[in-house]
């Protein structure tokens, strides 16, 4: 099997309010909500945001499960999303004063000097901050 033409669509992860979870992914990390569908007779709606269009890009499809009242348990097998930022202090003074938990202050890695954060979005879920200039 050749796999030269195979590429990573997406990322699915479940979200208990999906209009916080928007908020988040687009106003505060600057994704666009690139298509959203509900499916009722499921009684769930799936939502993709990313940076680019999904054609070319990897994105991140967001599932609410309608009348979901407690937290998804993440577990211990899920490790971060990572976003590349230009200025990552700057990005987590913006993210702290709209009230996101930055779960790892800015700064280099240890055992290197990549300078990394890390931030959780409205379910826990870890995103990691890496400065790209």
């Amino acid at each position: 099997m050749s796999t030269g033409n195979f590429r990573l669509l997406h990322t699915m992860i479940r979200v208990r309010d999906l209009d916080a979870s928007l908020d988040f992914y687009t106003r505060l990390l600057g994704m666009r909500l690139l298509r959203r569908k509900d499916y009722p007779d499921g009684k769930f709606t799936l939502a993709f945001v990313g940076y680019g269009e999904e054609e070319d890009h990897t994105v991140i499809e967001l599932t609410h499960n309608w009348g979901r009242e407690e937290p998804y348990d993440i577990g211990s097998g899920f490790g971060h999303l990572a976003l590349g930022v230009p200025d990552i202090y700057k990005a987590c003074d913006e993210l702290a004063a709209n009230k996101v938990k930055i779960t790892r202050a800015p700064g280099p890695m240890k055992h290197g000097t990549t300078v990394i954060a890390f931030v959780e979005d409205p379910d826990g879920y870890k995103i990691e901050l890496i400065e790209k200039k």
